[in-house]
């Protein structure tokens, strides 16, 4: 009998404490009772994964105002405070025993105790006058070799429905638990807060998500923004990090998708990962190619075989600038009469959803994440407000795709990947596609050195590089330099490891402008597909290899109807010696920033090649065109 029985039976309905009670584990009963005792929802409803749960958390959704019904009747639309919009990254920390605080000081961490009693002194009572509800999941399939089980306890009905979409949902898998596997499992606990009349968190100065890797729990306060609320997404992701971490495989922020080769009857798998804005999502939804997963991958060594899971279920997707002519497969499903929550758009008098980039006029009044709208209104520091947040978001299940590939998506043992792309934002270093000569030199050459450059629309300042090594900062929860040695044991601990290349989607020419279209990547990929099946020669670079004209020429032909000329080629695999010194400078730069201990083992390996690419320079000068390069 828990110690929790008596409270919990006051709380819910008897059904909800018969499906608790059912699961026969203390762990799950010790979580959920000291949290209805701590934060004191005046009733807590039990989840399974029966349509009858998952429809009663969609009518909560609505009947509490947390969402609102738009004209195609699946589909609802969501509005997140004006200040709540975005991941608050100066308030997501680590909570870090005392003795462990030097080794995190490149991450936002603070002393556990101290976080510890800040955030339960924020989630006291604040559940007070609320239904909260308690929901079961798996990251990636259930009943796998991958699976992480799950629970999220939550006052968010909003936040509920976007995780029945966006993850599996595990009652089940929980029922199914070995004595042996029933503490393992993550635990997160939000709270919306205060609610004001449109329903969205009021108490944003006391906005916390703080992460215990060490207990594998998130707590989440006082927000609605999913990047914030959504335990399993990014809070997740940084426990499974820390977790692979430790067990040796590896929780990476990548895409998975199969390249497909028509003509060969040949199906590739892939992985990438991308900084914000250098082109994942657009990667993974390359006309003619099959998705598995948009934004995270777990990897485990089966068999001797490297292979990989979408952890999600659906897709928490940017909305912005997805319309019908570059994102067709996506945009055809915002239109469909399907399960779709918009979140941060404009609602309008049509009861239609209208975003920014959407390549339809919009109307000139509505409702939108301001409140009432119309055309011009300003907010109250004199700024006007546009149609929809740029941050604005849909969460849509991934099985709705056309382009899905269905036995990849829930293989139980994973898919096999074979091809790993890493991909930046550089104008003028990185060429279009190269490949590593070794797993060890991808891992340090093309995933440790990614960096996003800042155009001046963006930020202002252009030409500034972000260093983001595997696309990752913002989630790599232990350091840097072991995070970045694991990624090298683990790839070297399979039989065959995936070949790695580096992208570059935003090389511009001398007149400043991009030297490809969008679909271009398709030939870069269909590249890399090809060299893994040997079909294609090489040019050797200081750091890999890199297409011959011939081969791209055919490529851009039989892909894109495009011609390729020899002059664009030339410039586009041009390897730049200072520049890739430079590159290299800033990366050292970095990772002693970011973890003082790194392993002296990287910093060498980097200064050799700072030392190759040097005495390139002396040999064949500072831009060595295709072919030149001789080792």
């Amino acid at each position: 009998m828990s110690t929790y029985d008596q409270l919990l039976k006051s709380r819910m309905s008897k059904a909800s404490f018969e499906k608790l009670v059912a699961l026969a584990n203390p762990k799950v009963m010790d979580f959920i009772g000291s949290f209805t005792e701590h934060c004191d929802p005046d009733s807590v409803y039990i989840c399974t994964d029966s349509e009858e749960d998952i429809q009663y958390v969609r009518d909560q959704a609505l009947a509490k105002k947390e969402e609102h019904t738009l004209e195609l009747t699946n589909q609802t639309i969501h509005w997140d405070g004006y200040g709540d919009q975005a991941r608050d990254k100066k308030n997501t920390r680590f909570l870090v025993y005392k003795e462990n605080l030097a080794n995190m000081s490149g991450l936002n961490s603070i002393e556990y105790e101290e976080g510890y009693a800040e955030i339960m002194g924020i989630a006291k009572g604040i559940m007070t006058g609320k239904e909260a509800v308690v929901q079961f999941f798996s990251e990636g399939p259930t009943e796998s070799p991958f699976t992480i089980p799950c629970i999220q306890f939550t006052d968010s009905w909003y936040v509920a429905h976007s995780e029945f979409i966006l993850y599996r949902s595990a009652y089940s898998h929980f029922l199914k638990m070995k004595e042996s596997e029933k503490g393992d499992f993550f635990r997160f606990i939000h709270s919306a807060g205060k609610l004001d009349e449109n329903g969205c968190s009021v108490d944003l100065d006391k906005r916390r998500i703080y992460m215990d890797t060490q207990n594998n729990i998130v707590y989440s306060m006082n927000d609605q923004y999913a990047g914030n609320s959504v335990g399993l997404k990014k809070h997740a992701m940084r426990l499974a990090i820390n977790k692979s971490g430790k067990e040796g495989w590896l929780c990476e922020h990548m895409f998975v998708m199969a390249a497909v080769d028509a003509d060969k009857d040949r199906k590739t798998y892939f992985c990438g990962a991308y900084p914000s804005a250098c082109g994942k999502t657009s990667t993974a939804m390359i006309p003619g190619e099959q998705i598995v997963g948009d934004d995270i991958a777990y990897f485990r060594n089966i068999g001797g075989e490297f292979r990989a899971v979408n952890v999600e279920f659906g897709m928490f997707g940017i909305i912005k600038d997805v319309n019908e002519k570059d994102d067709p497969v996506i945009f055809k499903n915002l239109m469909k009469n399907q399960e779709i929550i918009f979140s941060n758009v404009l609602r309008g008098p049509d009861n239609m959803p209208y975003w920014l980039g959407m390549g339809v006029d919009p109307p000139d009044s509505g409702r939108n994440h301001f409140g009432d709208w119309k055309k011009g209104i300003k907010d109250s520091q004199g700024k006007a407000v546009d149609v929809a947040h740029g941050n604005a978001r849909y969460t849509m299940r991934l099985d709705y795709l056309d382009n899905i590939d269905r036995e990849g998506f829930e293989a139980k043992r994973g898919v096999k990947v074979e091809g790993i792309l890493y991909g930046g934002r550089d104008s003028d270093i990185t060429v279009p596609v190269e490949e590593s000569p070794s797993w060890k030199d991808g891992i340090l050459l093309k995933a440790a050195t990614l960096e996003s450059e800042t155009t001046s629309a963006t930020l202002g300042a252009e030409g500034v590089r972000t260093p983001s090594p595997m696309a990752n900062m913002d989630f790599v929860s232990y350091p840097l330099g072991t995070y970045t040695m694991n990624n090298i044991k683990f790839g070297e601990g399979v039989k065959k490891t995936p070949r790695i290349f580096s992208n570059n989607y935003f090389m511009r020419g001398p007149d400043g402008k991009f030297m490809t279209s969008k679909l271009a990547k398709k030939v870069w990929l269909h590249w890399a597909e090809g060299r893994i099946h040997g079909e294609y020669e090489t040019y050797d670079t200081p750091t890999g290899k890199i297409p011959l004209y011939e081969d791209l020429q055919k490529l851009f032909k039989k892909y894109l109807n495009e011609s390729f000329s020899v002059e664009d080629y030339r410039y586009l695999f041009t390897f730049r010696c200072t520049k890739w010194i430079d590159k290299l400078e800033r990366t050292k730069t970095y990772y002693r920033k970011m973890d003082p201990n790194t392993p002296q083992e990287i910093f060498d390996y980097w200064d050799a090649a700072i030392g190759k690419i040097r005495k390139a320079k002396e040999t064949f000068g500072d831009l060595i065109l295709p072919g030149m390069y001789k080792v």
